[in-house]
């Protein structure tokens, strides 16, 4: 059965309803009524296990959060015309709907009044209204934000806040007993229980940078930016995501690490972005299979592909066919590893590779560079893509390794390029049947083109575009 991954949060606000059916069953009156049983307080003189006393602490930390803004309707040029409508007598329509949505967010710093949620949780938000567990309701600005790993850093202000401190996520099991608290459907301030599933899963699709802790704990619509606490009360996590066949919960949620949260909010709190290293390798995972063909003594780490000149690892002495075990004294399983491990490095920081190099150990460091994609503008390339500005898909890209192109980052409205047919996040992949895999390729093969033959990927979709 097909299944769908969705990140939750925005929930227009007349759908926020739970439809609940109520079945009363009628007793006869001869049945005498049921007596409810109470749990003793003690058990062969010990108290009852319960959660409660951590969640008294943890629960006051886990806020609401309701965004509102504003959509632009997309409606007939005519009803601009006021002859049009003065003849049809049609009234004057509103141009813009506001459209409401809710999520989840954790206090992580209570003197500052900062709090991590998800980034589509507040992307596009006009206004955002933080709600405390005592019911205050609090204007919240956001500090910076990364689509890339979809956290998101707001501010509201810091009178009687009470913060979650941050576990180290890095040794968590599985098995470990969690606790997922949010605003599920819009209902208010929920408690769900589970176990840590898996960790590590990438390759999901959801964002850019993976890493996620998997749990059981009920996550639902709503929950988004809310908080996976383990038994002492401490963030493991971040809520952002599920996988959802028929809209609701199956069991299989996801949670962004707080280690990974806390070194982005590092970097949104110090520049209002995520300023991401780079180290300018391609990159393949290594496979038992590649293992074994090239005799190497390990089962599990990132073979470099390919080094690009004058960068971080070509400075640092990096080679083709070197194997990365380890950054930092973390172990590299796969090639999303290394990319998650440069990626939540800043720029100029200093880092430990631990490779084999010819099967032997070797130990590098390389100082982590910043990576600036080439870019190309339409006009200066052909006529007909004037209003286009092109891209190349650089290794931070979450298309890195996936595809081969040139992409596009920006079409303006009107332009040549629109009416060619060409959108933004469209990848260009081959000019005139000869495949490109960047600028350079693209600018050569445009000289002395009347004609061009674009072959594109749009989405999932392969397009032909005939350009004269």
């Amino acid at each position: 059965m097909p299944f769908k991954i969705e990140s939750f949060c925005r929930m227009n606000s007349q759908r926020r309803l739970l439809p609940v059916a109520l079945l009363v069953l009628g007793l006869a009156a001869a049945v005498p009524p049921p007596v409810l049983a109470a749990l003793p307080a003690l058990v062969e003189g010990q108290p009852l296990p319960t959660l409660a006393p951590m969640l008294e602490r943890a629960t006051p930390a886990v806020v609401n959060i309701a965004t509102e803004n504003r959509v632009q309707l997309r409606r007939n040029p005519l009803l601009d015309d006021p002859f049009f409508r003065r003849f049809f007598n049609i009234p004057d329509q509103p141009r813009e709907r506001r459209a409401q949505s809710v999520g989840s967010g954790v206090v992580v710093d209570a003197r500052r009044g900062y709090v991590i949620t998800n980034h589509h949780v507040v992307d596009g938000a006009d206004t955002i209204t933080v709600t405390l567990r005592d019911g205050r309701q609090l204007d919240a600005k956001v500090i910076g934000s990364d689509s890339e790993s979809d956290v998101a850093v707001i501010q509201v202000p810091a009178r009687n806040l009470t913060a979650l401190p941050l576990a180290d996520s890095d040794r968590l099991r599985v098995g470990d007993f969690v606790v997922a608290i949010g605003n599920p459907f819009g209902l208010g301030q929920t408690v769900t229980s589970g176990i840590i599933s898996a960790l590590g899963r990438t390759g999901l699709g959801i964002q850019g940078y993976e890493d996620f802790i998997q749990t059981d704990a009920s996550i639902n619509p709503g929950n988004s930016g809310g908080a996976l606490v383990n038994l002492r009360g401490e963030l493991v996590g971040i809520n952002t995501a599920i996988i959802a066949p028929g809209g609701g919960n199956v069991g299989i949620g996801f949670a962004i690490p707080a280690n990974m949260v806390a070194r982005l909010m590092e970097q949104i709190v110090d520049h209002g972005s995520v300023r991401r290293g780079q180290l300018g390798v391609s990159v393949q995972d290594l496979t038992p299979d590649l293992a074994r063909a090239f005799n190497l003594p390990a089962s599990q780490g990132a073979i470099i592909a390919q080094v690009s000149p004058r960068s971080a690892a070509a400075k640092a002495g990096l080679k083709e066919g070197d194997v990365v075990l380890r950054v930092n004294e973390r172990s590299i399983r796969d090639g999303g590893g290394l990319r998650n491990a440069i990626g939540l490095l800043e720029v100029g920081e200093t880092v430990r590779l631990e490779i084999l190099r010819d099967g032997k150990p070797l130990t590098l460091d390389a100082k982590v560079g910043e990576y600036v994609p080439a870019k190309a503008e339409g006009e200066a390339l052909h006529p007909r893509l004037a209003g286009a500005t092109f891209e190349d898909i650089g290794p931070n890209s979450p298309l890195a390794g996936k595809v081969q192109g040139v992409l596009i980052v920006g079409v303006d409205s009107g332009s040549p390029a629109a009416r060619a047919g060409l959108r933004r996040n469209d990848i260009i992949i081959g000019v005139n049947r000869r495949p490109i895999a960047s600028t350079a390729e693209l600018r050569q093969l445009m000289i002395d083109r009347d004609g061009l033959l674009l072959n594109l990927l749009r989405g999932q979709e392969e397009l032909v575009l005939m350009l004269r």
